[in-house]
């Protein structure tokens, strides 16, 4: 399983949209610093995935992370792929018996497919959005995650290169 942290807040990025002829669109935005964060991993051949909604990336948040998908994937021997985030590698991380971790290089987020579920979910779900509360950010974010299908994570993720290693 390939593995990733994104933000996601109340910060909107306006994106193109359509409206009528000579009529200027007007789409809202705002630039307010709340976040949370959305802790993913998928599978690529099969499109299993797993998320989890935290308050920050740290090492405490992804051993709960880690402690959580040991929990769902329970019967499975899982190889994690993550990038080089520090708490990835922090010396208190606690990694469950039944995941081993593994890195891609640094500053190589193309060969972690996840990047692309992060931009399917903003795509879908916070595309010219203005988010009164935090609550409402974090409630469009699980209702998109759980949008996603099997097939649709096998879609974005999938590359011939992962298939050739694993």
């Amino acid at each position: 399983m390939f593995q990733d942290e994104a933000g996601f807040g109340r910060i909107s990025k306006p994106k193109y949209c359509w409206c009528t002829k000579d009529v200027r669109a007007e789409v809202p935005c705002h630039h307010i610093r709340e976040y949370k964060y959305a802790y993913g991993a998928v599978e690529p051949q099969t499109g299993e995935n797993f998320f989890l909604v935290m308050p920050y990336c740290d090492t405490n948040n992804m051993n709960v992370f880690l402690k959580n998908l040991s929990k769902e994937y329970k019967e499975d021997i899982i190889l994690l792929v993550c990038d080089g985030a520090i708490w990835h590698k922090s010396k208190t991380l606690k990694i469950p018996q039944n995941i081993k971790t593994t890195h891609i290089p640094p500053y190589t987020p193309e060969m972690n497919p996840i990047e692309q579920i992060w931009k399917q979910i903003r795509q879908m779900g916070f595309k010219n959005e203005v988010f009164r509360t935090l609550n409402e950010v974090v409630d469009r974010l699980c209702d998109t995650i759980n949008l996603l299908t099997k097939d649709m994570v096998k879609s974005i993720t999938r590359r011939e290169w992962i298939e050739s290693i694993f």
